[in-house]
């Protein structure tokens, strides 16, 4: 199994792609080889566009099974392409890179602790969650130092005792910290994941790899 990768030999893949659920988000530019792995290692339908007319795929796209939030700056071409396999939420706001200040899987969102209340709630309806404010490592763009799916979620390695304690209260997964890319602390730039399986940036360690696989139970028995 593979499990580090890089991006035209970026390891900031989750910079390029994001994964929801049985999906994979893709921009044109993407390497077969990038294509390949993740659709073997995740079990996942790719979806090819860009998302502003970018390649920062992860960037701009949160969301879980019930549907994908993505930036209000999006083309009517990109929110067609998206269409064609979810529902979709375009977040028309300035807080509008929707991967880096939503973190969500199907019980819940964390979003940016600043965003607007009534966006926060139209967020939550539509993605069928509760929606909570929360900051990991003091980093208020959640989506950028975290990764979250149904089975656990990998947090930036400086996460207080207190954002464990306020997240421990509104979910019973396991929840862990750490890193990618040899001390990234920037989870969610470096890190693909869904209930199937994961893959990491290229320059992430064994160690780090060791910690993914611990948080969402894919240690081998």
């Amino acid at each position: 199994m593979v499990h580090s990768l890089d991006f035209a030999g970026d390891p900031h893949i989750g910079v390029f792609a994001r994964v929801i659920g049985d999906y994979a988000i893709v921009p044109p530019v993407a390497p077969e080889l990038f294509l390949t792995t993740i659709r073997e290692e995740l079990g996942v339908e790719l979806i090819t566009t860009t998302i502003q007319e970018s390649s920062i795929i992860g960037s701009l796209v949160s969301g879980n099974r019930y549907g994908m939030v993505v930036s209000g700056l999006a083309s009517a071409h990109e929110m067609s392409a998206l269409r064609e396999h979810a529902e979709v939420f375009p977040l028309k706001s300035s807080m509008n890179a929707a991967g880096n200040v939503i973190l969500a899987n199907d019980a819940m969102a964390i979003v940016h602790p600043d965003m607007e209340e009534l966006l926060a709630e139209e967020i939550g309806e539509f993605l069928h969650v509760p929606v909570h404010r929360l900051t990991f490592g003091g980093v208020k763009t959640v989506g950028m130092v975290g990764v979250a799916t149904n089975k656990g979620l990998l947090l930036h390695p400086r996460t207080t005792r207190n954002e464990l304690r306020a997240l421990a209260e509104i979910t019973d997964l396991p929840v862990g910290t750490g890193s990618v890319n040899m001390g990234s602390t920037l989870v969610g730039s470096g890190l693909l994941a869904n209930d199937q399986g994961y893959v990491a940036g290229g320059e992430t360690s064994g160690f780090e790899l060791g910690r993914i696989e611990e948080v969402f139970g894919f240690l081998e028995e």
